[in-house]
């Protein structure tokens, strides 16, 4: 068959229209996964065309994914971190959706207490078990949309849940009768794509549920979940662990439109922002993130990465307000407890602090040098260093500079007389066998002693 294109307006054939393959035993792409070695990376040379949607934004799993992986949030927390969320999101709703369980009473009072604050984005969608029970609960609670989980790689369908590729396909259209039953737009968690047999399993099971969609007249959302980190983002990378491939391979095969596929990656293999970044850029509108990137053994797309990669794509930040992150992060420690490991990029302590003297000396003449970004203006985060054996003059004198606030006249060089007797008393602790960094504390205390209280008067 032979028919034009809606997205690229061209004559396309479609001869043949994939059927499930029920095989006996299953595809364990074991020359690929043999679980003994790392797992390769192949190529099949074949390049997939760049299709970026006309509209991308993000989607958050903190309080589903991310709960599953640290103590479980108190409702004044998940309301806390949704407003952050929201302010962050901008007013066009960049962040676009989160969602929640709600298996509990608390998981049920924290989506009541979030929808009565009436803010408009991120949506509250929900994650539900396959059961009749649920679906119900998600309709009386007046949500629109949930997630559903429809494992679709061998290893889950044979090794987990002891069913054949036509038990599981028939299983999980007849829970998505159940949402449709229910009118709700179902999302599918099509976990584990990245081990899946696509031609075999995933196009064929997603065709049907286009034909259930159209019939009910209710949208489906498919949700591509790398569930172990496998994907790729390189070019001409061979199925199952291309990220380009599996994001064509649902809209060309299965007319998934780029309003209904979602990317969802972890980062076992430190690719879930890449792989993220190339679903955009393949067709997919919505990565779905979390905050801090907490979620299932190395986390999932962190949120605030994803800001930042769209406003890299889109040359704007379209309203969202990054200063929010810092904040976030700040609650995150104080009222969560939570440890952000001080080298993560945007959050982490040192992300922006520099421990090199040549670096602190270009950091003195213009901060553009070693600074990613004016992190002062988009992060309330400004650039600063640590004082250790390497700082030299240049890294004392900013440090002194930034932490009494002191700029133009005021500022001080790395040939003032405090700075020099300040070096000479800090190589002094570590000729003695120091080896930690000094602490503020410790230098406001020598600075004082050294200068009189002249910095304080400053």
């Amino acid at each position: 068959m032979i028919e034009i294109s809606p997205r690229t307006n061209l004559l396309e054939q479609k001869n043949y229209r994939y059927s499930l393959q029920d095989v006996a035993e299953p595809n364990l792409y074991r020359d690929i996964y043999d679980y003994e070695t790392v797992p390769k990376v192949t190529f099949n040379h074949r390049r997939v065309p760049m299709n970026m949607p006309e509209e991308i934004w993000i989607t958050d799993t903190s309080f589903r994914d991310g709960q599953q992986s640290v103590d479980p949030y108190s409702v004044e927390q998940i309301v806390e971190l949704y407003k952050l969320m929201s302010r962050l999101g901008g007013p066009y709703g960049i962040i676009r959706q989160t969602e929640f369980f709600i298996y509990s009473q608390k998981d049920r009072e924290a989506v009541q207490r979030c929808r009565e604050l009436g803010l408009r984005f991120p949506e509250i969608t929900t994650w539900i078990r396959a059961t009749r029970d649920d679906f119900k609960l998600v309709k009386d609670l007046g949500i629109r949309e949930t997630g559903i989980l429809v494992s679709c790689s061998d290893y889950h369908i044979f090794k987990k849940m002891h069913l054949t590729r036509k038990q599981a396909m028939d299983k999980y259209l007849e829970t998505v009768a159940l949402a449709f039953e229910s009118d709700v737009m179902p999302r599918c968690h099509l976990e584990d794509i990245t081990r899946a047999d696509f031609y075999g399993f995933v196009v064929p099971f997603i065709n049907e549920l286009t034909r259930m969609s159209q019939d009910a007249g209710i949208p489906v959302r498919i949700r591509a979940c790398d569930t172990m980190g496998y994907g790729v983002p390189y070019p001409e990378v061979a199925l199952p662990r291309s990220v380009p491939g599996i994001v064509y391979g649902l809209q060309h095969y299965s007319d998934v439109e780029s309003e209904y596929l979602e990317w969802h990656g972890h980062n076992d293999f430190y690719k879930a922002v890449a792989n993220a970044s190339t679903a955009w850029l393949y067709g997919a509108s919505a990565v779905n993130c979390s905050l801090l990137g907490i979620g299932e053994r190395t986390g999932n797309v962190p949120l605030e990465a994803m800001v930042f990669e769209y406003a890299s794509l889109r040359g704007s930040l379209d309203g969202m307000d990054p200063t929010v992150i810092t904040e976030i992060a700040d609650y995150f420690k104080r009222e969560i407890g939570y440890t952000i490991p001080p080298m993560t990029p945007f959050v982490g302590r040192n992300f922006n602090v520099t421990r090199a003297g040549i670096h602190a000396d270009g950091m003195l003449k213009d901060q553009e040098i070693y600074n990613i970004f004016n992190t002062e203006k988009l992060l309330n985060r400004p650039a600063s260093v640590m004082i250790s054996k390497t700082s030299g003059l240049a890294g004392i004198a900013y440090w002194i500079n930034d932490n009494y606030g002191l700029k133009g006249e005021n500022a001080i060089t790395k040939q003032d007389p405090l700075v020099v007797s300040l070096k000479e008393w800090i190589d002094q602790q570590y000729d003695a066998g120091r080896q930690a960094a000094l602490s503020n504390n410790e230098l406001e205390r020598k600075i004082d002693e050294l200068s009189g209280g002249r910095l304080h008067r400053l």
